[in-house]
This record gives structure tokens, C-alpha cells and sequence, in this order.
């Protein structure tokens, strides 16, 4: 049952967006941005981690997980170094996370073939 909850949760986050891509004018990248900062807002409110317990990965892994994985970072570095934690807490949770991004980009454009896409 926790794959098929994980699938349907993260499913749904993935369909929201592709609404928001085909029914609005807005720019992936704007979605993208919105997607982890209704993350950190959820995570704030308190709404966000009952939805990891219920969905696992389903809700860890879209953007808005990865926001979510920013706020619980800064809120225990808060509540362990105080307000400098504002600062190394998010950054502190989602350093292996943002670190593979870069490694597997790099190593995607060595693979790739640029183009002018005219």
C-alpha cells in the first residue's frame, strides 16, 4: 500500500503542474520555483509532514519535497544553533541533494551534444 500511496500523492503533484503548464501562461520555471516555496509554506503551516508520513517518496521527491527538506533543515538548525540556523539550516539539509544535481548535470553535458535549437 506505501507504493501505491506514494504514487498516487506524487502522482497528483506532477498532474497539478501539468494543468498549470497547459492552462496557464506561466513559465515552468515559475512553477518550479512556486512548487518548492509551497513547500517551505506547507512545511511551516504544519501541513506538509503528515503528507510524507501518509505518501513517503511520493512526496519527498517533487520540488515541493525538496522545499520541505529546506524548512525542517532550518527549523532544527534554529532550534539547535539559534538564528544563525535561518542561514546553514537549509542549505546543511539539502547539500547532498543540490551537490548530485551539479555532478550529474556536468556530467550530462559532457555526454550531450549542443545545438542552436534554430
Amino acid at each position: 500500500m506505501e507504493y501505491f500511496n506514494a504514487f498516487w500523492v506524487g502522482g497528483l503533484i506532477c498532474l497539478i503542474a501539468q494543468i498549470l503548464i497547459d492552462k496557464t501562461k506561466l513559465t515552468p520555471a515559475r512553477i518550479l520555483v512556486s512548487y518548492v516555496i509551497a513547500g517551505v509554506i506547507l512545511t511551516a503551516l504544519g501541513v506538509y509532514e503528515p503528507i510524507v508520513k501518509y505518501a513517503g517518496a511520493g512526496a519527498t521527491v517533487p520540488l515541493c519535497g525538496f522545499g520541505y527538506c529546506m524548512a525542517k533543515g532550518v527549523i532544527e538548525s534554529i532550534q539547535k544553533d539559534g538564528p544563525i540556523g535561518i542561514i546553514s539550516g537549509g542549505l546543511a539539509s539539502t547539500a547532498a541533494g543540490i551537490s548530485a544535481a551539479v555532478f550529474f548535470g556536468y556530467l550530462a553535458s559532457l555526454v550531450g551534444k549542443s545545438s542552436d535549437k534554430s
